[in-house]
């Protein structure tokens, strides 16, 4: 027997030489199924409603808050005009400025309440003329939907489109279609464009930034945002009251449907079945919290829009996700 130590070569036949690359995922069966925890937080948020004594208490402290800050400023002026008058001025001067900003905010928020109050006026009558099947109702709809979109130049080929088709309108249902066709349709587009930029950022932001927290203040952002704009886009000025209000709205709709339920129901028409047990926990975080955040956002055009979404209309959720991730699952598909 040979004493000789060293390296043994085996030699294998028919072995592919393979690269790291090439090696099978490694199972993680201890994975839990992504929850969506960060837009799940958020509907949370915002959904809540709170209590008569929570209410009480913001109010009476935000009331007495007001009426010390006053004092102290009434105060203070008339103190400094006994004292030095020119000073005093001033400072008069300095806080009628400050009084008249804040009566300009809130006529800005209360212009803002009523523009979202016109959309929703125009699509209850809209609702029900088409239930009716009145002319009359849907003609005066459409007058008002050119009304309402009157300033708008990218709406202008249309409104000239259904000034030229009127006289060829013979029933409530024609009526209101003609008008969703030559006005909502551009409008439809760029909500849409809305919905995926706002789900591309929230799914970027869980999947690529593991900060605690970072996630649901990027959801919380992203969301406020993206309804907001779609109230722009569909002719609602929503101020900041506004559009928290209709944020709220938005939310609490889905949260009664049960709309942010979660589920491989929701991962398998965006990523495909295959797909799923093989994508880490942050990378399904970020696809479910961007599906949520389109379902938010199909939610918001469906309150804002002045006419009620057809059938063929209205936006697929699933559609919306694929394009908005479609750069991120094109790797993945291709693996």
């Amino acid at each position: 027997m040979s004493d000789r130590k060293g390296p043994v070569l085996i030699e294998l036949d028919d072995t592919p030489a393979e690269g790291p690359a090439a090696a099978p995922p490694v199972p993680d069966l201890d994975m839990p199924a992504p929850t969506g925890r960060a837009m799940q937080t958020v509907a949370t948020l915002a959904a809540r409603k709170p209590s008569r004594l929570a209410r009480l208490f913001w109010g009476s402290l935000t009331a007495l808050l007001g009426f010390v800050v006053s004092l102290t400023a009434w105060n203070f002026v008339t103190g400094l005009l006994t004292a030095n008058p020119v000073l005093g001025w001033i400072a008069t001067g300095l806080i009628g400025l400050f009084v008249l900003a804040a009566l300009l905010v809130a006529l800005r928020e209360a212009a803002s309440f009523f523009s979202l109050g016109r959309l929703d006026s125009l699509q209850k009558s809209a609702e029900s003329a088409l239930a009716t099947g009145d002319l009359k109702a849907a003609q005066k709809v459409s007058d008002d939907l050119m009304t309402l979109y009157r300033g708008r130049p990218e709406l202008r080929l249309g409104q000239e489109a259904m000034m030229a088709r009127k006289g060829d309108v013979f029933d409530a249902d024609t009526a209101l279609h003609l008008a969703e066709d030559q006005l909502l349709a551009p409008l439809d587009a760029l909500a849409r464009a809305e919905v995926e930029a706002a789900a591309r950022q929230v799914a970027t932001v869980t999947a690529l930034v593991p900060l605690a927290l970072a996630d649901v203040v990027a959801a919380l952002t992203a969301n406020l945002r993206m309804i907001r704009r779609i109230a722009e886009i569909y002719g609602g000025r929503a101020g900041t009251l506004g559009a928290w209000r209709l944020t709220r709205t938005v939310i609490t709709h889905l949260v009664a449907t049960g709309m942010v339920a979660v589920g491989d129901d929701m991962l398998e028409p965006i990523i495909g079945s295959g797909l799923i047990g093989k994508i880490s926990r942050r990378f399904g975080e970020g696809v479910v919290n961007g599906a949520l955040t389109a379902r938010v956002g199909v939610a918001a055009m469906e309150v804002c829009r002045p006419l009620p979404f057809r059938k063929a209309t209205r936006p697929s959720v699933t559609g919306l996700v694929r394009r908005a991730l479609s750069g991120l699952f094109s790797k993945a598909d291709a693996a």
